[in-house]
């Protein structure tokens, strides 16, 4: 598929829905046949209304393409985010934009160099061999909430240096504050009313921020190798840092990126796994010739699990819409999009085209191996990170906690999923199984 250019512009067509609500619940409903539909009656660039507002919907990867390479820098990020979740991940490196992105993007790459990532990776292995062992195997194991549980506390593990909690139920508080935080972005009220998906929102970034800022002052006097205190502490090369409140903010929006989507993921993996036995023995014995706490050198050498971890990322994109807002007045397709406009970026309809992807409803993760590269047909078809300067800044940090979570799984347990199973999938906001995944668990 390549990029084509009317030499006319027009706007884009409009399709017309209930007032407000207009295609919420569809994508509520089924986001996958919302986007197929969608695409197949009004093309790549159109108009619908979602949650209150008008948006014009980007479909396809050269659509995509458009939005993320930016070239004219008329996509704004932060503000089209800002209007999902934008009280609850505020100044969060998604959120900035331009020259203000790039200052905060330059100063925080310097917490995830090589070495950086090596020593986040060598405290991963013991804490996920830990928290596997406490689970309970049996026939009917839900692995969503296990494994979102898990990713947590490897979070406050990596990420805080074991932060110390309160109470025992601090952990759980924590959780459910990101859930609710993510949860605002589908919110149809959208104040602050107690009960309200919104109103939980705003007691929930008002414990995380409470939560972080009790920590802050140790972090600052005395520096370890974790996340929070590298922000705390890393300045670039013309002294460039962050402030307190910077490190809040970016912290919030990284704790809630790196267990929300690292835990989809590996749900999907131990899924097709559990329904295809032959790719989880072959995933076993590649894991069981590496040493007890693999490097992420080791991990960088996994063939067939990243092969998984590509098929898994291509069927259920952790992050399946992105947002923008226009800036300025920009064409796309042909059509002219306003100034000011909400933009939904709807990549994952682009990971299950026919156009693209051979049989795309089949897992068959020998489609990444490098004698076919199904992704390789178009810059754009396989974007799970996003992006342009928005990249995910973290996806190499991600690859190596899930495969770190894979290779103690595949080492500890065994696990079988009814073929016939499909997840009933939740897209309130990020994606995850609404009956929690079961799967059948066995201690080797």
């Amino acid at each position: 598929m390549t990029t084509t250019r009317s030499t006319t512009t027009s706007t884009p067509p409009r399709r017309r829905g209930l007032p407000y609500v207009g295609q919420t619940l569809s994508y509520i409903r089924d986001p996958l046949a919302m986007m197929r539909e969608h695409f197949d009656d009004y093309g790549p660039v159109s108009d619908i209304s979602f949650i209150g507002k008008r948006w014009t919907v980007l479909l396809g990867p050269d659509a995509c393409e458009a939005a993320l390479r930016n070239a004219d820098k008329a996509f704004a990020s932060g503000d089209g985010w800002g209007y999902l979740v934008g009280p609850f991940f505020d100044r969060g490196l998604m959120l900035l934009d331009f020259e203000e992105h790039h200052r905060h993007r330059r100063i925080m790459q310097s917490a995830f160099t090589r070495d950086h990532l090596e020593r986040y990776t060598a405290a991963l292995g013991p804490a996920v061999s830990a928290g596997l062992e406490k689970w309970q195997p049996g026939p009917d194991f839900r692995a969503y909430p296990a494994l979102k549980e898990l990713t947590l506390d490897l979070a406050t593990t990596v990420f805080m240096g074991g932060a110390d909690l309160d109470s025992l139920d601090e952990l759980s508080k924590v959780n459910q504050a990101f859930i609710d935080c993510v949860q605002s972005a589908t919110a149809l009220v959208r104040v602050n009313i107690p009960g309200t998906r919104w109103g939980r929102a705003v007691r929930g970034r008002a414990l995380l921020e409470q939560f972080l800022r009790r920590h802050l002052p140790d972090k600052r006097a005395s520096p370890g190798t974790d996340l929070f205190s590298v922000l705390c502490h890393i300045k670039t090369d013309d002294g460039e840092h962050f402030s307190d409140d910077d490190v809040i903010n970016h912290m919030i929006f990284l704790l809630m990126a790196a267990h929300d989507t690292s835990t989809i993921t590996v749900s999907t993996m131990m899924q097709h796994l559990g329904q295809n036995p032959q790719w989880q023995e072959r995933c076993r014995a590649e894991v069981m010739a590496l040493p007890e706490h693999p490097t992420m050198t080791d991990l960088d050498g996994l063939e067939t699990i990243d092969l998984v971890m590509k098929e898994a990322l291509r069927l259920v994109p952790p992050v399946p819409v992105l947002a923008r807002k226009t800036v300025k007045e920009t064409e796309v397709l042909g059509h002219r999009i306003p100034a000011g406009r909400l933009v939904a970026v709807m990549m994952h309809l682009s990971h299950h085209m026919d156009e693209l992807w051979p049989d795309p409803e089949t897992f068959d993760p020998e489609r990444f191996a490098e004698h076919r590269r199904e992704d390789k047909v178009h810059r754009y078809a396989w974007e799970p990170f996003g992006g342009g300067v928005h990249k995910c800044l973290g996806m190499f940090f991600a690859g190596a906690e899930v495969k770190t979570i894979l290779v103690h799984l595949l080492r500890t347990y065994s696990w079988t999923v009814d073929p016939e199973y499909t997840a009933p999938m939740n897209y309130h906001s990020l994606p995850f199984p609404k009956d929690g995944q079961p799967v059948h668990l066995t201690r080797l």
